[in-house]
């Protein structure tokens, strides 16, 4: 298969953000509380969550579910989080000065998240 070929699943969609500020690890914290859930269950719960970074997977869930409705037509009352992984980005290198003249390096990472969202059969 080519690369620039795109492989396309009946009833499913993603949603794809790059290059968010902050750690792969504590961004997989908040994706795997919406893994298999209901999309309506999935945005409460990340209203609600107390994490930074929620909102933006919320912004990345939304942006899924718009796909879906839009772009393939799919009916929005029966999807769900069907995948929520995340990526490691860049990671940005920095200097913090210390004591005696000495440097100590500061790690600034980034992480990619991509969430699938898909129509639940019933």
């Amino acid at each position: 298969m080519a690369k620039t070929e795109k492989t396309k699943v009946e009833g499913q969609t993603k949603a794809v953000c790059h290059s968010i500020r902050t750690s792969p690890q504590k961004l997989n914290l908040v994706a795997q509380t919406i893994r298999g859930l209901n999309c309506e269950k999935a945005i409460a719960e990340l209203s609600f969550s107390k994490k930074r970074i929620a909102r933006t997977v919320l912004g990345v869930l939304h942006s899924a579910i718009a796909n879906a409705e839009n772009n393939h037509g799919l009916n929005i009352d029966k999807l769900y989080v069907k995948e929520a992984y995340v990526g490691k980005g860049l990671v940005m290198k920095r200097m913090h000065a210390r004591g005696r003249g000495r440097g100590a390096r500061v790690l600034k990472p980034f992480s990619n998240l991509t969430v699938v969202v898909a129509e639940r059969g019933e």
